[in-house]
């Protein structure tokens, strides 16, 4: 009920009120319509002696709102203009004090002026006529009207009074009748209900009613869809609920056990066969209390159940004792590789170390070397000696610490990270695992991940390696790791400091051709589904690919190009059983193309100015051109071909040296009269390194000397401006590089001699080396005889 003032004692009227007044009462904040039964609770002494002068004279009562409802005596400024006249319906009163009282609205009146006199509001008012509108737009109105009113009960109330609701709003044929009906009954503010009530306008005042009632629909339709909604899936709940409860009473009752209690004894045994160590087995105890506690719905149970088993299944005591045999490992070695006897001289001696102390940390060791030379290989090998399984990690792009140490199991998705994962798909924890391309890993905002392989790499601490997701110390130290790089500069030197690193030389021409015979070329035929009849490739077709169409350290390419070949047999073969096809000069170059590599040395340093250099790079060594031409100028050297810092200031100071000692060297030119230009081809691939300054200084000198450099001669070394030649580091691939490329002599630093003993034996055979500590020995062993001067 809506209240209209404060509770007073109650004043009665002095006398009647003549018929041409009307008796008023105010209201704080409920508006009457007419056509409305409203039950109203009136707390204010002359609102109840107006009441009780109406019921006992028979009288109606005008009811208006109060514009300010603080205010306790209100006049007629304090009203709205527009109340509403209605009949007393019911009258009675409370212990409290309180006057209750049952209206029916009639019509609308305007209050024109107040009369004093009385106990209570008497005013003079004029009653407004309602004037019918029989339109088209206002029958449409009140039938949509008349709809949406009928929508609205359905979805409030459904029960026996709202169809009675239903069918009085159906009984009402005028539309100015409908709409006052329906706004009487819309929660609505105050303030909107006296304006539909100000306004006399029949068709506006449908219009704001249909606009006011078909935003409640509106929300009243979304309110009950998300109940709806939300009493389904709590039902859909209880229903499981019951369900699962009933399905355990049955199983109980059949003797039966529930999911849960099954997976949680099987976890309860699967511990106990576990072996676990003492602290381990502390908390998975702990953890499966807490699960064995929890009920199968809840949101934990489901992550602590794959923790537990995640924990169960890791291999904390389970090894494999292998059959590790120094001759059989020897064996199996020299078999799956050709060459690398520093790299298999040391496998053999760890694990003649393993055999011996099968308790030793095992050290970490990192194989070192231009892609294609067999890193990863090795490590499959070495754990086919040793008897145990092998599995290889790759690290090239990863980026996220969680890779290698897990996310911590609070995580959504969490799960350990690849080396734990790794040791519990092997059920061992004495396996080989490859560390694959350690000098590619990245970081980002995850983490560094060459910070956490620090853990998993220092023999010193990674038997107590702790992975977030575990959060339990897991022993790594009995794994034998090995990791693979191309370039130890990109490994971070705290990472470094943990590996022994193995550095894997490139082939020569005979070790590949002994790679190609023994190991590419079966392979090759056997994946093409060849026999060895079917093909025949001699040594000097294999020579042929080797040196006209790869020029590499590894024998990628050289495998690459020997399927081509076995591919175009297949083809032949498969059209005529009884084809036979033989790889000669013909075949090669109608399989392979034009040769990709001429031998251009010669070519190259065949006018003055142009000197050979040696050059080392990620994936082995190569050889380096170095050209130079002098043009009139004034005395301004220019440097092209991408060349780094390190390098412009080689050929800064070749410059230098030379025109210190011109006259000593038979150098006439006036330098302040010549443009020098220094240009190293390939001018799309960035060059830098320590090495140059002998190749740019014997390129000058023959340039300003007009001799040529010997084209079976290539070069290496720092200069210092004293003429020092300073030791540099490479060696082993740029001797490689230089017998790829036809090289018969390379000019080294003297004291890089110490170095040659990493250089093949082979490699040795077939180069002669020229050891020099001065500049000035150089021309004697690079020049030669002057040329005519043009």
């Amino acid at each position: 009920m809506s209240q209209s003032s404060d509770k007073q004692d109650l004043v009665r009227s002095p006398g009647k009120v003549p018929a041409d007044l009307s008796i008023v009462v105010p209201l704080k904040d409920a508006v009457v319509f007419p056509h409305a039964v409203v039950p109203l609770a009136l707390f204010r002494a002359s609102s109840a002696a107006a009441i009780e002068e109406a019921v006992s004279h028979g009288r109606s009562v005008v009811f208006v709102l109060q514009r300010d409802p603080d205010v306790k005596a209100p006049g007629l400024a304090d009203l709205h203009e527009i109340g509403t006249v209605c009949k007393i319906g019911r009258y009675m009163t409370t212990p409290d004090g309180a006057h209750h009282v049952v209206v029916g609205g009639e019509a609308r009146v305007r209050i024109t002026e107040l009369v004093e006199g009385y106990d209570f509001l008497v005013a003079r008012t004029e009653k407004l006529t309602e004037v019918e509108d029989e339109s088209n737009e206002v029958h449409a109105l009140s039938l949509y009207l008349r709809e949406r009113a009928i929508e609205t009960i359905e979805l409030t109330n459904k029960t026996a009074q709202g169809a009675e609701l239903i069918e009085a709003v159906r009984r009402i044929e005028y539309p100015a009748q409908l709409a006052d009906t329906i706004v009487a009954f819309m929660e609505l503010d105050t303030g909107i209900k006296q304006a539909l009530l100000s306004e006399l306008d029949l068709h506006a005042r449908l219009n704001a009613v249909v606009e006011h009632l078909s935003q409640h629909l509106e929300v009243l339709r979304l309110t009950n869809e998300i109940h709806e909604r939300t009493r389904s899936n709590i039902d859909s709940q209880a229903r499981e609920r019951m369900l699962r409860e009933q399905l355990d009473t049955i199983r109980r009752e059949l003797g039966d056990k529930s999911s849960h209690e099954t997976a949680v004894e099987d976890l309860q045994e699967a511990v106990e066969r576990a072996n676990l160590p003492e602290e381990v087995h502390a908390e998975v105890e702990r953890e499966l209390a807490r699960l064995q506690r929890m009920g199968e719905q809840a949101a934990e149970a489901s992550m602590l159940r794959d923790w537990l088993e995640c924990v169960v299944d890791l291999p904390w005591t389970q090894r494999e004792e292998g059959n590790l045999q120094i001759d059989t490992a020897r064996e199996i070695l020299d078999a799956d590789h050709h060459g690398l006897d520093k790299v298999k001289k040391r496998i053999l001696e760890f694990l003649a170390v393993r055999k011996l102390n099968p308790q030793g940390k095992s050290p970490i060791l990192c194989l070192a070397g231009p892609p294609g030379v067999g890193k990863t290989s090795l490590g499959k090998s070495v754990a086919r000696a040793m008897g145990v399984k092998f599995a290889r990690i790759a690290l090239g792009g990863v980026h996220n610490e969680a890779e290698i140490r897990g996310h911590r199991r609070t995580y959504i998705g969490a799960m350990p990270g690849n080396i734990v994962r790794t040791f519990r798909k092997l059920g061992t924890n004495n396996p080989v695992i490859l560390l694959d391309e350690i000098d590619k890993l990245g970081s980002g905002i995850q983490g560094d991940p060459a910070a956490a392989l620090l853990e998993v790499l220092d023999p010193e601490q990674n038997n107590t390696f702790t992975d977030n997701y575990l959060g339990l110390p897991f022993d790594l130290s009995n794994a034998f790791f090995i990791a693979t790089a191309n370039a130890l500069e990109q490994i971070p030197l705290a990472l470094r400091d943990r590996l022994e690193v193995i550095e894997l030389p490139g082939y020569t021409a005979e070790e590949k051709l002994a790679i190609a015979r023994q190991y590419l070329l079966p392979k090759q035929l056997k994946s093409n589904g060849l026999q060895d009849d079917h093909v025949t490739i001699d040594d000097n077709a294999i020579t042929q690919i080797i040196e006209r169409y790869t020029r590499e350290a590894g024998v990628r390419t050289l495998e690459r190009h020997l399927g081509a070949l076995c591919r175009h047999a297949a083809v032949l073969i498969a059209a005529d059983d009884s084809s036979h096809f033989k790889v000669d000069d013909e075949a090669i170059e109608e399989v392979l193309g034009t040769a990709f590599y001429d031998n251009e040395v010669a070519m190259r340093t065949g006018v003055p100015g142009i000197a050979t250099g040696l050059a080392w790079t990620p994936v082995g060594g190569d050889i380096l051109f170095i050209e130079a031409a002098a043009v009139p100028g004034k005395g301004n050297l220019q440097l092209t071909g991408q060349l780094g810092d390190v390098m412009r200031e080689s050929a800064q100071a070749a410059l230098t040296l030379i025109r210190a000692r011109a006259n000593k060297l038979g150098i006439c030119k006036r330098f302040d009269e010549l443009d020098i230009h220094i240009h190293v081809p390939a001018g799309a691939t960035p060059k830098d390194g320590p090495s140059a300054g002998v190749a740019l200084y014997m390129a000058l000198l023959s340039l300003l000397t007009n001799q040529t450099i010997r084209s079976d001669v290539a070069m290496t070394g720092e200069i210092s401006l004293r003429g020092l030649v300073m030791p540099v580091g490479g060696i082993k691939e740029k001797c490689l590089a230089a017998l790829r490329a036809g090289i018969r002599t390379v000019i080294l630093p003297a004291r890089n001699r110490r170095d040659l003993r990493d250089v093949p034996a082979t490699a040795q055979e077939q180069l002669e080396f020229v050891w020099v500590e001065n500049v000035e020995e150089l021309p004697g062993y690079v020049l030669q005889q002057t040329a005519q001067a043009g």
